[in-house]
C-alpha cells in the first residue's frame, strides 16, 4: 500500500472527489432502509397516502444522490488508478535506462517485462478496488453497525456473533494465498521467458526441428501456472460461499429472534425490515472489504517486485555533476586495466591492459574466442567499470564524466546489429536527431548501404520490423555502421561489426571509413585478419592479456598466435579466390 499511496497522494483533488462520492453513496444506501421503515410504519400500516408520497419523494432523492455518488466514485477512482499506473510505469522505464548490464543480469529481461506489465496491472486492480470498495466499506460497516444498535439493541448480538467467523475466513485466505501468489508471479516470469526465447529463436528452433520440445517446456510452466491460479481461485470461491451462507443464516436468526418483540409490540415491522437491511449491509461490507484482503497477498508480491526494480542500487551512476566538456577530442588510454565481471572478482577476464591511441589512428584487437576483446571495449562507454586501473578519454577518467557526455563521444557498433521498429531514417537519426538528408546520404554511402536503400520504393521511409528482421544480416550491419557515422563521434568502436559483409564490401567500407574518421579514434574487433591488416596498431589478446602488438607484417614475423590466425585465414582466402 505504501507504493500505491506514494503515487496516489500526488492527486489530492481526485482523492477528495473519491471520498465525497463514497460518502454520498453511503448516505443513499443507508438512508433507503430508514426511509423504507418510515414508509411502512407511518404510511402503509396506517394507510396515510400523503405520508406515502412524502417518503417516496425522499426515497427518489436518495436514489439520485446514490447515482451521483457512484458516478463520482467510479470516475475519480478510474482517473486515479490509470494515472497512477502511467506514472509507475514511466518511473520504472526511466529507472531501467539507468541500469548497467549488471543490474539487468540480476533481475533478467523477461522478469522485468513481467514486472512492468503484469505486476503493475495487479497494483492497478488493487488500487481501483481500494478506491471504490475500500473507500465505501469501512464507513458503510461502521455506519451500519451504529444503525443496528440504534434500531434494535436487543437483536444486535446476532450480528456480533457472525463477525468472528467472517474475520477467521479472511485471515485464513490471506495466509494461504500469499505463497501461492509469489509462486504464480515467478511462474509467469518463466512463461514470458520461454515465449520470448521462442519468438527470437524461431529460426534456430525450426532448423533443429525442436518445436515439440519447446511446446512441452512451455506447456509444463503454463500448467504449473494454471494449477497455482486454480488453487487461489478455489480459496477465494470457497470464501464467498462461506460468507453468503453466514449472511443467510444471520437473516434467518434475526427473523426468528424478532418474532417475540414483534408480538409484544416492542419492535415494529418497518424497524425489522430496516434492521435486516442494516445487518445485511454490515456483513456485506465486511465481505467486500475481505475481497481486498484476498487480493492483498498477490498485490504485496507484485509491489515488492516493482520496488525491487525502483530501489535497485545502480552500480554505474549517471554522475550528473561530472565532466561534460574537454579541450581535446579522440584521445584514449588504458592504464593497467584489470577487469572481472560482478561476482567473479577472483576470475578477471582482462589483466593489466595498457595502450594509447590518438585521433586518426585505427587500433585493432584480435584473439581467440573468450580472449576478452568485447569485454575490453565495453569498458569504454562504461557498460561495466574497471576493477583495477583506469581508462582515460581525452585525459579524463571515464568515471569522472557525466555518463551521457561520455557516451556522446562514442559511436558503438555492437557485434549483433540491433535496429528498432520504425523507418530506416528514424534508425539512422538515433544518434543525431537533427541530421540532414545530406548527412544521411553521406553516412549510408560510407557504410555501403545507399544502394539497397535506393532499391526500396520508399527509400529512407522503409519500415523496419522488430529488430530489423525484414533485412539481411549484412544490411543490418551496414545500417548500424551508418547510424554511428551519422553521429560523428570522437571514438568509433566496431565490435566485430564487419562479420556479415563479404570481402569486397568490407574492404570498400573500411576505405571510405578512413575518409570520415581522420579526426577520430577507431577501435576494431575482428575475427578476420583481412579486416584489420591496415590498422595502425594491432593488439593480440590471449586469455585476457596482451601477448603482442604492432602492425600486420611485424606480428606475422614475431607473434606465434597472430601468425597462426593469419596463415589459416589468408591461406583459406587465397584458396577460395583461386
Amino acid at each position: 500500500m505504501r507504493l500505491i499511496w506514494s503515487y496516489l497522494k500526488h492527486y489530492p483533488k481526485w482523492l477528495i472527489l473519491d471520498f465525497i462520492g463514497a460518502l454520498l453513496f453511503i448516505v443513499s444506501i443507508l438512508g433507503l432502509p430508514t426511509v423504507l421503515a418510515k414508509m411502512i410504519d407511518e404510511a402503509i400500516t396506517v394507510n396515510r397516502l400523503d405520508q406515502l408520497y412524502f417518503w417516496a419523494w425522499i426515497m427518489f432523492a436518495l436514489v439520485l444522490l446514490g447515482i451521483l455518488g457512484r458516478v463520482m466514485l467510479i470516475y475519480a477512482s478510474g482517473k486515479l488508478t490509470t494515472t497512477m499506473i502511467k506514472d509507475m510505469r514511466n518511473d520504472m522505464y526511466a529507472k531501467l535506462q539507468t541500469y548497467s548490464h549488471a543490474e539487468y543480469e540480476k533481475i533478467g529481461v523477461s522478469s522485468l517485462v513481467t514486472r512492468m506489465t503484469s505486476d503493475a496491472y495487479v497494483l492497478m486492480q488493487f488500487a481501483e478496488q481500494s478506491l471504490r470498495v475500500g473507500a465505501i466499506t469501512p464507513m458503510m460497516m461502521v455506519s451500519s453497525i451504529v444503525m443496528v444498535l440504534l434500531t434494535s439493541p436487543s437483536l444486535a448480538w446476532t450480528v456480533a456473533v457472525s463477525l468472528p467467523f467472517l474475520a477467521w475466513a479472511v485471515w485464513y485466505v490471506a495466509v494461504k494465498t500469499a505463497p501461492l501468489s509469489e509462486k504464480q508471479q515467478a511462474t509467469l516470469d518463466k512463461i514470458n521467458q520461454y515465449a520470448r526465447e521462442n519468438l527470437t529463436g524461431l529460426r534456430v528452433i525450426r532448423a533443429f526441428a525442436r518445436e515439440e520440445f519447446q511446446e512441452q517446456r512451455f506447456d509444463k510452466e503454463n500448467d504449473a501456472y494454471r494449477q497455482t491460479a486454480s488453487q487461489v481461485f478455489k480459496l477465494t470461491a470457497l470464501t464467498e460461499v462461506f460468507f453468503v451462507q453466514i449472511i443467510i443464516a444471520l437473516i434467518i436468526a434475526i427473523i426468528w429472534f424478532a418474532l417475540k418483540p414483534l408480538g409484544l409490540g416492542q419492535l415494529q415491522i418497518g424497524d425489522l425490515v430496516a434492521f435486516i437491511e442494516y445487518s445485511f449491509h454490515a456483513l456485506f461490507s465486511f465481505l467486500m472489504f475481505s475481497n481486498l484482503f484476498t487480493m492483498y497477498p498477490k498485490t504485496a508480491v507484485s509491489s515488492h517486485r516493482i520496488k525491487d526494480v525502483l530501489d535497485m542500487p545502480i552500480s554505474i551512476s549517471l554522475n550528473e555533476d561530472g565532466v561534460t566538456e574537454t579541450s581535446t577530442r579522440g584521445y584514449l588510454e588504458f592504464d593497467n586495466v584489470t577487469f572481472a565481471y560482478p561476482g567473479e572478482t577472483e576470475s578477471p577476464v582482462l589483466h593489466d591492459i595498457s595502450f594509447k591511441t590518438e585521433p586518426g589512428q585505427t587500433i585493432a584487437f584480435i584473439g581467440s574466442t573468450g580472449s576478452g576483446k568485447s569485454s575490453l571495449v565495453n569498458l569504454i562507454p562504461r557498460f561495466f567499470d574497471v576493477t583495477l586501473g583506469r581508462i582515460l578519454v581525452d585525459g579524463v577518467d571515464v568515471r569522472q564524466y557525466n555518463l551521457k557526455a561520455l557516451r556522446a563521444k562514442i559511436g558503438f557498433i555492437p557485434q549483433k546489429a540491433l535496429l528498432f521498429t520504425g523507418t530506416i531514417e528514424e534508425n539512422l537519426k538515433y544518434g543525431k536527431e537533427n541530421a540532414t538528408v545530406k548527412e544521411l546520404d553521406q553516412a549510408t554511402d560510407v557504410a555501403q548501404a545507399s544502394e539497397f536503400i535506393a532499391s526500396r520504393e520508399t527509400g529512407y521511409a522503409t519500415h523496419l520490423a522488430e529488430g530489423g528482421s525484414n533485412l539481411s544480416g549484412g544490411q543490418k550491419q551496414r545500417l548500424s555502421i551508418a547510424r554511428a557515422v551519422v553521429k560523428k563521434p570522437d571514438i568509433y568502436i566496431f565490435d566485430d561489426s564487419f562479420s556479415a559483409l563479404d570481402y569486397k564490401t568490407d574492404a570498400e567500407l573500411r576505405r571510405r571509413l578512413k575518409e570520415v574518421t581522420k579526426e577520430a579514434t577507431v577501435l576494431i574487433i575482428a575475427q578476420r585478419v583481412g579486416t584489420i591488416m591496415d590498422a595502425d596498431q594491432i593488439i593480440v589478446l590471449d586469455k585476457g592479456k596482451i601477448v603482442g602488438r604492432g602492425k600486420h607484417e611485424e606480428l606475422v614475423a614475431s607473434n606465434d598466435i597472430y601468425r597462426e590466425i593469419a596463415n589459416s585465414q589468408l591461406n583459406n582466402q587465397s584458396l577460395t579466390e583461386e
